[in-house]
Order: C-alpha cells, then structure tokens, then sequence
C-alpha cells in the first residue's frame, strides 16, 4: 500500500487538435501565432449562422493518423472504427499518440497495474443511424407514427448504432486494445471533465492501486445535432473578416464561443514506476481541485466557482508556486457574460498586485467541448518545457468588467502553471502541473 505521498509525474503527451496533431506542429502554431479557425468542411453550410470554426482537419480518420501502431492494433483499431464516432476516433488517436509518446510499449508495463480514466462529453446520435427505420416506416403506413417504430423502423437500425455514441467507449476502446485491465473510469463533467481525470487518475497512483493511468479527454462541438444544441443554449460568435478574429477571450467586444473539436491524453506514472523502466518525464502533477455551483446556489455561480477551485490549488500549490515563476492558463470561453464570472472568480484569489501572466488558448481553436481543457494543458505543458508562453490572440481592447490582463505577447512560461475549466452549469475544476525536478 502506498502512503499517499508518490510523486506522479508526465511520461506522455498526445493531442488531436485543430492546430495539428504532431506535438511540434501544435507548439508551432502556438508560438508563430498560427490560428486554427476556418471554414468548416465536416457540416452543411447552407443555413448556418456562423461558418467557421475549430475543425481538427489534420485527423481524417485514417489508421496512420492514430500514430505509430504495429499490424496487430491497426487491425483491431480499423476493425472497431465502424462502432466509433468521431469523437471517440478522437480520444483514442490521442491515447495511442500518449502512449508511443511515453515508450509504454506491452513490454514495460503491467497490464494488471495500468488503468485509463477518460473524459468525453455526452455524445448526440447523428440522424442518419435512424434514416433507414423512418424511411420504412413512412413507405409502409404513408406517416411516421410511433405505434410502426418497433416493428417496422427498428429492425432497419444497425443494431450496434450505441456503441458509436456512448461516453465511455473512449477509455473502453483503448483498455481493450492495450490490455490494460487496472483502474478504470470514464467521466462526463463537461469541459471540467480533463483535470478531474488527473485528479482520479493520481489518487489510484499515489494509493498504489496502479503504477500507469492514461487520462485526458475528447470533445467535439460541431457535430450537425452538436452545432444546434450549442447554438441554443450558449451565445455563439459571428462569423469576422478573418476568421482568425472570431475568439476573443476577455476582449471588449467579444459575441460567444466558437465551436471545435479536439482531444489530448496524458500518460500519468508514478516517480518510482518512470525512473525504473528509464522513462522520459516532462512534468509532475502537483495538485488537482473541482467544485461544482448550480445556478441557483449563488448569485454568479461561475465566479463562486472558479474562485473555490483556485483557493484549493494555491493552497495546495504553495511550494512550487513560492517563487513567482509560473502561469495562469485561463478557460476563456469569449462569452460576454461568463468571461467577466471567470475573471472576478480569479481576481478574488490573486487581487490585483499578484497576478501571474495570464494566457487563454481559447484564441487559437475556439472551445472543443471536453476535449477542450486537456488541449490547454498540453499547450501550456509544452509552452513551460520551452520557456517561453504563446501569447493569447486578438487582444485589443480589453474588457474592463475582467479584472485581469491577459498577455497578447510572449513572455516567460515559468517553471509551473495553473490551468483553470469550467462549463456553464458551474460544473469547475483545474490542475497545477510543474516542471519536474
């Protein structure tokens, strides 16, 4: 048993997303100020409001594109492909990208104590797996009626049109295909999920029920069903001259959120379990914090939460964070109105006179439903390894309702950074990672 004291530290990075899914190309992007907004291809533009976003147009679905993998696990991945919807192609090619990131090959871990936690949004099913069924059922009776659907239109749907959309197959698809038969979770907390997975995922390290955990998440906000369900519940931006303006996290003039797709993963080790098989480690996970406010609970459910969530990882933090040299990855949504909660939730923690340089890569790709925060992550995770923090786009009139400043050049990452989540629910979380040393 462990004491809970093990140190957890990052042996693997892996990302899908629309700045690349290479991590040089991404950390590219990122520092040449390249952004991933554009037209998308991958919905029907005819009678959409906004059409353009953050596509991952690198990931086609292609077995290469899930990176380096033997003949064995190609054939099990192209055989799974026709029960996967695309954000579950999305999770896994960014877990198997981690795992060859890492050298976690079969021969140097066991099976037995490695696990995977995984975060996805809850997945829409597309129309089309039902077309066939309602077809049928408007051929044999002239009208749709829902006493046919069983006996008529059922019949005509695959009858394994679940396994493609159901949250937990992410996690499920790459245990089956790695063997990994430790510890095992799948989480839908939104854009909180990420850092929650982190936070699961190290407590199984540090009570020695494993010695690996793949976590991470996956999302995409721009499936057809997705696209109208967002564009009903949360305010979208419009459509600018270039595309590349549309997110404007804390900007004056900000409209909504910009939809994408996207996901990252992680390969979480214990200190003991890297150093012994000679693993590369690029970051230590220091401390992990959620919170949850509904809307009903507090007057600004967003600010109380992000508020609670930060307090928690300062405190716990206080070591690594001592000496200054660190860095604020915000969640920055380009809401008008919750931008503004997330700002006052951080400025009660920091106030004014020690605030970190503060970045949002939210201005890069847009939001990426789950997906989104553990692309931040690694994008803040390379930025620390390089030394030097991408600067947050379009910043030119920031609003003065947020009291932070954002950085809009690039400026020092530091040796530590907090990365902060949230969904609009108030569902909130954030995850402090360090250089290791």
């Amino acid at each position: 048993m462990s004491d809970f004291s093990s140190r957890v530290v990052i042996t693997g990075l892996g990302v899908v997303s629309p700045l690349g899914r290479d991590l040089p190309t991404f950390r590219s992007a990122l520092k040449n100020r390249i952004s991933g907004i554009t037209e998308y291809t991958s919905l029907p533009l005819e009678g959409l409001p906004v059409k353009h976003g953050g596509q991952a147009k690198c990931f086609t679905g292609e077995i290469e594109e899930f990176g380096p993998l033997d003949k064995q696990l190609q054939r099990a991945i192209k055989k799974n492909q026709k029960v996967m919807c695309r954000e579950i192609e999305l999770g896994v090619a960014a877990c198997q990208l981690a795992i060859h990131h890492a050298n976690l090959s079969s021969d140097v871990r066991d099976p037995d104590r490695t696990g995977i936690t995984y975060g996805c949004d809850y997945v829409l099913t597309r129309p089309e797996e039902f077309g066939d069924g309602m077809s049928t059922c408007i051929q044999e009776s002239d009208i749709t009626l829902p006493e046919t659907w069983p006996t008529i239109g059922m019949p005509k749907v695959n009858p394994l049109w679940l396994l493609k959309f159901l949250p937990n197959m992410p996690a499920s698809h790459v245990a089956i295909f790695n063997d990994l038969r430790g510890p095992s979770n799948s989480l839908t907390v939104r854009e909180a999920s990420n850092s929650i997975t982190i936070g699961e995922a190290s407590a199984a390290i540090r009570r020695g029920s494993a010695d690996v955990m793949i976590v991470g998440a996956t999302g995409s906000r721009i499936e057809p069903l997705r696209y109208l369900h967002v564009s009903k519940q949360e305010p979208i931006a419009r459509d600018r001259n270039p595309a590349s303006a549309m997110p404007r996290p804390f900007e004056l003039d900000r409209d909504g959120v910009v939809l994408g797709e996207g996901s990252a993963a992680f390969v979480l080790e214990s200190l003991e379990h890297a150093q012994r098989r000679g693993a590369t480690i690029y970051a230590e996970v220091i401390a992990t914090s959620s919170s949850a406010v509904g809307p009903t609970t507090s007057n600004d459910h967003i600010r109380l939460a992000t508020k609670n969530v930060l307090r928690k990882l300062l405190e716990q933090s206080k070591s690594v964070l001592s000496s200054g040299k660190w860095h604020l990855h915000a969640s920055g949504r380009g809401d008008p109105k919750l931008d503004i909660s997330e700002a006052q939730g951080i400025h009660d923690c920091l106030g004014d006179t020690s605030l970190p340089p503060i970045v949002a890569a939210k201005s890069y790709f847009g939001g990426l439903g789950a997906g989104g925060a553990a692309v931040e992550v690694v994008a803040s995770c390379l930025a620390m390894l390089d030394g030097e923090l991408f600067p947050t786009l379009n910043q030119e009139k920031p609003d003065p309702r947020c009291p932070i400043r954002v950085s809009s050049e690039p400026t020092d990452a530091g040796s530590a950074f907090i990365h902060l989540a949230y969904s609009p629910q108030g569902q909130a979380s954030g995850v402090c990672i360090a250089r290791f040393e």
